[in-house]
């Protein structure tokens, strides 16, 4: 029985293995997606040790979305699935890289997964949906060893593997970083990028299929650490870094990557403010909203006092009962906004107003 769903999950995954990452052109990104799912197994030959890392790689990628887009302990849950679960979630399968050796086979993989099938599974665990994704960002790290070098560009370099480190191409907002092969360097020289040739820099974009293309530098700065710079256009507005990144260690390869994880941040944190606004207008234009919600509470008086409390709350336009025991209060919540300017009001009035087993629960803090 187990081999048959090993040759029906096998069968499976060869017709989603349709997209290697090895081409170039558009990149599919979703927030239902992991990148750099890696996987080492050895078996009595190759052949058998790549169908165990293709059952494998299905398993570990749940857990690491699971992470992402939850919680270690949602993510712990998910982990006890077995294959006949998780497969059916499966959009598609891509090969980053893989090394195939007697007995062993070592691979990284990007594994999409069905937004409409996992969506419901957050919804039942109480997670919450995650935000839209923003622009993909093309970015073309160049680096320059020492004063008076030659830059490169698609050579591996502490710049080139700090981006690729971040593994962020199924990110909110994507990094695709070019792939360096003969093609690009056909298309765009270091000497290029650091003239900012418009023709080549556009024919490079256009190859990637994306809106924006950002070139990024860095050089080893004089005291240590590494300093980077990167200014250009992008649907997020203007993005301006210049700035010495330096890492605990000290080393160029150390502060390279907390340079690229700080510049994503930025870009990730400027996409949800702006995420934010778009949504607080919309609230705002659209009226009053209301949502379910318990208020646990030991008396009548304590009842008094906290429904006191809420409709005190900025936000808060009402609080309409729909049912009343010893216990507590089940109401509807009516409020102006966004539910999550409702939760920062409640707290500086000392309540709590959370999602406990996919439900919104109201308690004093």
């Amino acid at each position: 029985m187990l081999r048959v769903i090993k040759t029906v999950f096998l069968a499976f995954v060869c017709v989603l293995l349709t997209s290697l990452a090895f081409a170039a052109g558009p990149v599919e990104t979703s927030v239902f997606s992991v990148q750099g799912v890696a996987v080492d197994i050895t078996d009595t030959n190759a052949a058998a040790a790549k169908e165990k890392a293709l059952l494998e790689v299905q398993m570990k990628a749940i857990v690491m979305l699971a992470e992402k887009l939850g919680s270690p302990e949602f993510a712990a849950e998910m982990g006890k699935l077995d294959s006949k679960a998780v497969v059916p979630l499966l959009k598609s399968l891509s090969i980053e890289e893989e090394k195939i050796s007697p007995g062993r086979y070592e691979g990284k993989f990007t594994v999409r997964f069905l937004p409409e099938k996992i969506k419901p599974i957050l919804e039942r665990n109480g997670i919450a949906m995650p935000d839209a994704q923003g622009p993909a960002m093309l970015v073309l790290p160049v680096w320059t060893a020492a004063q008076g070098t030659a830059p490169v560009l698609w050579e591996d370099n502490p710049w080139r593997k700090a981006w690729l480190s971040l593994n962020a191409q199924q990110a909110q907002i994507p990094i695709i970083i070019p792939l360096g092969d003969q093609d690009d360097s056909s298309i765009l020289t270091p000497q290029d990028a650091v003239n900012g040739d418009p023709v080549k820099l556009e024919a490079l974009r256009r190859r990637y299929d994306v809106k924006t293309l950002l070139v990024a530098f860095a050089e080893p700065a004089p005291g240590g650490g590494i300093h980077a710079h990167m200014i250009g256009q992008s649907p997020l507005g203007k993005m301006t870094f210049d700035k010495v990144y330096t890492a605990d260690s000290g080393t160029d390869n150390d502060s390279a990557i907390l340079a690229a994880q700080r510049i994503h941040q930025v870009m990730l944190d400027k996409f949800k403010s702006d995420q934010a606004k778009v949504a607080a207008a919309k609230a705002a234009s659209a009226g009053p909203q209301s949502v379910a919600v318990t208020v646990p509470f030991e008396g009548p008086s304590q009842w008094n006092g906290l429904r006191a409390r809420i409709l005190a709350t900025p936000g808060v336009v009402a609080v309409d009962v729909t049912s009343l025991d010893v216990q507590g209060a089940s109401v509807r919540l009516v409020y102006s906004g966004v539910i999550e300017d409702v939760q920062s009001s409640m707290q500086s009035s000392g309540l709590s107003l959370s999602r406990a087993s996919g439900a919104w629960v109201i308690q004093a803090l």
